[in-house]
Protein backbone atom coordinates (compact mmCIF):
# COMPACT_ATOMS: atom_id res chain seq x y z
CA UNK A 1 0.00 0.00 0.00
CA UNK A 2 1.26 3.48 -1.00
CA UNK A 3 1.89 5.71 1.92
CA UNK A 4 1.59 9.69 1.92
CA UNK A 5 4.41 9.03 4.44
CA UNK A 6 7.91 10.54 3.59
CA UNK A 7 11.24 9.90 5.38
CA UNK A 8 13.55 12.49 5.38
CA UNK A 9 17.25 10.60 5.27
CA UNK A 10 20.66 12.17 6.04
CA UNK A 11 23.89 11.03 3.28
CA UNK A 12 26.40 9.20 4.92
CA UNK A 13 30.20 9.91 3.50
CA UNK A 14 31.55 6.95 5.22
CA UNK A 15 30.88 3.23 6.70
CA UNK A 16 32.10 1.74 9.37
CA UNK A 17 31.21 0.49 13.04
CA UNK A 18 32.86 4.00 14.35
CA UNK A 19 30.76 5.80 11.90
CA UNK A 20 27.09 3.60 12.52
CA UNK A 21 28.09 4.64 16.44
CA UNK A 22 28.35 8.13 16.43
CA UNK A 23 24.73 7.76 13.71
CA UNK A 24 23.09 6.23 16.56
CA UNK A 25 24.39 8.59 19.37
CA UNK A 26 22.40 11.17 17.24
CA UNK A 27 19.13 9.02 17.58
CA UNK A 28 19.20 8.12 13.99
CA UNK A 29 20.23 4.50 12.86
CA UNK A 30 22.71 3.70 9.49
CA UNK A 31 20.65 2.57 6.40
CA UNK A 32 21.17 1.77 2.65
CA UNK A 33 18.79 2.91 -0.09
CA UNK A 34 19.41 0.37 -2.71
CA UNK A 35 17.66 -0.80 -6.77
CA UNK A 36 16.09 0.10 -9.70
CA UNK A 37 19.25 -0.10 -11.40
CA UNK A 38 21.01 3.05 -9.25
CA UNK A 39 24.03 3.16 -7.35
CA UNK A 40 23.05 2.14 -3.08
CA UNK A 41 23.22 5.13 -1.25
CA UNK A 42 23.94 5.05 2.44
CA UNK A 43 22.25 7.15 4.56
CA UNK A 44 20.73 7.84 8.28
CA UNK A 45 17.33 7.81 8.96
CA UNK A 46 15.36 8.07 12.29
CA UNK A 47 14.08 4.53 13.69
CA UNK A 48 10.96 5.51 14.79
CA UNK A 49 9.54 6.91 11.76
CA UNK A 50 10.56 3.86 10.41
CA UNK A 51 9.11 1.31 13.21
CA UNK A 52 5.86 3.70 13.08
CA UNK A 53 6.25 2.62 9.79
CA UNK A 54 6.40 -1.23 9.72
CA UNK A 55 4.22 -1.47 12.47
CA UNK A 56 1.37 -0.17 11.03
CA UNK A 57 -1.16 -1.35 9.18
CA UNK A 58 0.76 -2.14 5.85
CA UNK A 59 3.83 -3.39 7.55
CA UNK A 60 7.05 -4.41 5.49
CA UNK A 61 4.45 -4.13 2.59
CA UNK A 62 4.28 -0.16 3.10
CA UNK A 63 5.27 2.06 0.41
CA UNK A 64 6.63 5.13 1.54
CA UNK A 65 8.81 8.42 -0.02
CA UNK A 66 12.84 8.36 1.22
CA UNK A 67 14.17 11.99 0.66
CA UNK A 68 17.60 12.05 0.51
CA UNK A 69 18.90 15.48 1.03
CA UNK A 70 20.34 17.10 -1.54
CA UNK A 71 20.51 13.60 -3.33
CA UNK A 72 16.71 12.05 -4.30
CA UNK A 73 13.71 11.52 -3.26
CA UNK A 74 12.45 7.94 -4.43
CA UNK A 75 9.27 5.83 -3.21
CA UNK A 76 10.75 2.58 -1.18
CA UNK A 77 10.04 -0.42 0.67
CA UNK A 78 11.67 -2.20 3.59
CA UNK A 79 13.78 -4.86 2.41
CA UNK A 80 15.25 -5.71 5.96
CA UNK A 81 15.93 -4.85 8.83
CA UNK A 82 18.42 -5.78 12.09
CA UNK A 83 17.71 -5.55 15.65
CA UNK A 84 20.03 -5.59 18.75
CA UNK A 85 19.27 -9.10 20.08
CA UNK A 86 19.09 -8.24 24.02
CA UNK A 87 17.50 -5.06 23.64
CA UNK A 88 15.59 -5.62 20.39
CA UNK A 89 16.47 -2.18 19.17
CA UNK A 90 16.64 -1.08 15.89
CA UNK A 91 19.95 -1.08 14.53
CA UNK A 92 19.83 -1.08 10.54
CA UNK A 93 17.32 -0.98 8.04
CA UNK A 94 17.67 -1.79 4.25
CA UNK A 95 15.27 0.30 1.88
CA UNK A 96 15.09 -0.58 -1.77
CA UNK A 97 13.78 1.85 -4.62
CA UNK A 98 10.20 0.99 -6.17
CA UNK A 99 9.10 1.47 -9.91
CA UNK A 100 5.44 2.17 -9.20
CA UNK A 101 4.75 0.86 -12.69
CA UNK A 102 6.46 -2.76 -12.46
CA UNK A 103 4.66 -5.53 -10.47
CA UNK A 104 6.12 -6.86 -7.19
CA UNK A 105 5.80 -10.29 -5.75
CA UNK A 106 4.91 -9.94 -1.62
CA UNK A 107 3.42 -11.70 1.00
CA UNK A 108 0.36 -10.47 2.76
CA UNK A 109 -0.91 -11.68 5.89
CA UNK A 110 -4.69 -13.60 6.48
CA UNK A 111 -6.79 -12.38 9.08
CA UNK A 112 -9.88 -14.78 10.01
CA UNK A 113 -12.88 -13.08 11.80
CA UNK A 114 -15.35 -14.80 13.18
CA UNK A 115 -16.04 -17.56 15.34
CA UNK A 116 -16.65 -20.75 13.65
CA UNK A 117 -20.01 -22.61 14.08
CA UNK A 118 -18.31 -26.44 14.24
CA UNK A 119 -16.76 -24.87 17.45
CA UNK A 120 -19.55 -23.70 19.39
CA UNK A 121 -22.21 -26.47 18.40
CA UNK A 122 -20.01 -29.62 17.05
CA UNK A 123 -16.72 -29.05 20.13
CA UNK A 124 -14.43 -28.76 17.37
CA UNK A 125 -11.22 -26.53 17.10
CA UNK A 126 -10.07 -23.82 14.33
CA UNK A 127 -6.98 -25.00 12.47
CA UNK A 128 -5.53 -21.72 11.16
CA UNK A 129 -3.05 -23.00 8.49
CA UNK A 130 -2.11 -20.32 5.80
CA UNK A 131 -1.05 -17.22 7.39
CA UNK A 132 0.41 -15.32 4.60
CA UNK A 133 -0.01 -14.97 0.97
CA UNK A 134 2.14 -14.54 -1.88
CA UNK A 135 0.67 -12.73 -4.78
CA UNK A 136 2.32 -10.57 -8.10
CA UNK A 137 0.92 -6.86 -8.71
CA UNK A 138 1.52 -3.48 -9.15
CA UNK A 139 2.59 -1.40 -5.87
CA UNK A 140 -0.70 0.76 -5.50
CA UNK A 141 -2.87 -2.41 -5.69
CA UNK A 142 -1.29 -4.00 -2.54
CA UNK A 143 -3.43 -5.15 -0.12
CA UNK A 144 -2.63 -4.42 3.57
CA UNK A 145 -4.22 -8.07 4.40
CA UNK A 146 -7.09 -10.67 3.39
CA UNK A 147 -9.76 -10.84 5.78
CA UNK A 148 -11.61 -14.47 5.49
CA UNK A 149 -15.06 -15.11 7.76
CA UNK A 150 -14.78 -18.25 9.24
CA UNK A 151 -18.19 -18.05 10.84
CA UNK A 152 -19.89 -20.81 9.01
CA UNK A 153 -17.25 -23.50 8.97
CA UNK A 154 -18.41 -26.61 10.62
CA UNK A 155 -15.99 -29.87 11.42
CA UNK A 156 -14.49 -30.93 8.46
CA UNK A 157 -15.33 -27.99 6.55
CA UNK A 158 -12.17 -25.67 4.89
CA UNK A 159 -10.97 -22.31 3.13
CA UNK A 160 -8.52 -22.92 0.69
CA UNK A 161 -6.63 -19.95 -1.25
CA UNK A 162 -9.38 -20.35 -4.24
CA UNK A 163 -11.92 -18.90 -2.23
CA UNK A 164 -10.56 -15.52 -1.13
CA UNK A 165 -11.59 -12.70 -3.30
CA UNK A 166 -8.94 -10.98 -5.22
CA UNK A 167 -9.40 -7.68 -7.02
CA UNK A 168 -8.53 -7.25 -10.86
CA UNK A 169 -4.78 -6.96 -11.36
CA UNK A 170 -4.09 -9.23 -8.56
CA UNK A 171 -2.03 -12.38 -9.21
CA UNK A 172 -2.35 -15.08 -6.53
CA UNK A 173 0.92 -17.29 -6.64
CA UNK A 174 0.10 -19.41 -3.31
CA UNK A 175 -1.52 -22.73 -4.83
CA UNK A 176 -5.62 -22.64 -5.04
CA UNK A 177 -5.59 -25.48 -2.92
CA UNK A 178 -3.60 -24.52 -0.38
CA UNK A 179 -5.78 -24.39 3.23
CA UNK A 180 -6.36 -21.30 5.26
CA UNK A 181 -8.59 -22.39 7.55
CA UNK A 182 -10.75 -25.32 8.76
CA UNK A 183 -12.36 -26.88 11.74
CA UNK A 184 -11.23 -30.07 13.04
CA UNK A 185 -12.27 -32.55 15.91
CA UNK A 186 -10.92 -33.01 19.03
CA UNK A 187 -9.36 -36.29 19.29
CA UNK A 188 -9.86 -38.68 22.27
CA UNK A 189 -6.43 -39.82 24.26
CA UNK A 190 -6.03 -43.32 24.90
CA UNK A 191 -4.98 -43.35 29.05
CA UNK A 192 -1.73 -45.28 28.96
CA UNK A 193 -1.70 -48.91 30.85
CA UNK A 194 -0.09 -48.15 34.77
CA UNK A 195 3.48 -48.95 34.82
CA UNK A 196 3.11 -52.12 37.54
CA UNK A 197 0.70 -53.58 35.70
CA UNK A 198 2.51 -53.46 32.35
CA UNK A 199 5.52 -54.92 34.46
CA UNK A 200 3.56 -57.92 36.13
CA UNK A 201 1.75 -58.84 32.99
CA UNK A 202 5.18 -59.13 31.47
CA UNK A 203 6.72 -61.33 34.20
CA UNK A 204 5.09 -64.51 33.60
CA UNK A 205 6.63 -64.69 30.20
CA UNK A 206 10.13 -63.84 31.06
CA UNK A 207 9.95 -66.50 34.20
CA UNK A 208 8.85 -69.13 31.35
CA UNK A 209 11.00 -68.14 28.51
CA UNK A 210 13.94 -68.34 31.55
CA UNK A 211 12.89 -71.47 32.74
CA UNK A 212 12.70 -73.21 28.97
CA UNK A 213 16.29 -71.76 28.11
CA UNK A 214 17.33 -73.68 31.68
CA UNK A 215 15.39 -76.73 30.46
CA UNK A 216 17.03 -76.78 27.20
CA UNK A 217 20.88 -76.54 28.49
CA UNK A 218 20.16 -79.85 30.94
CA UNK A 219 20.15 -81.74 28.27
CA UNK A 220 22.68 -79.90 26.29
CA UNK A 221 25.16 -80.21 29.34
CA UNK A 222 24.51 -84.26 30.00
CA UNK A 223 25.35 -84.91 25.83
CA UNK A 224 28.67 -82.69 26.26
CA UNK A 225 29.61 -85.22 29.18
CA UNK A 226 28.92 -87.79 27.65
CA UNK A 227 31.41 -87.22 24.98
CA UNK A 228 34.31 -86.49 27.08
Amino acid sequence: MRLETVVVAEPRASRGKNEARRTRKNSLIPAIVYGAFKDPQAVSVSPKEILRIIRGKSGHNAIFDVDIRGVERTPVIVADEQYEPIRGTLMHIDLKRIDLTRKLRVSVPVHTTGDAKGIKQQGGVLDVVTRSIEIECVPDDIPNQFDVDVTELMIGDAIRVSDLAVKEGVRVLTTGEAVIAHVVGIKEEVAPAPVEAAAAAAEPEVVKKGKKDEEEAEPAAADKGKKK
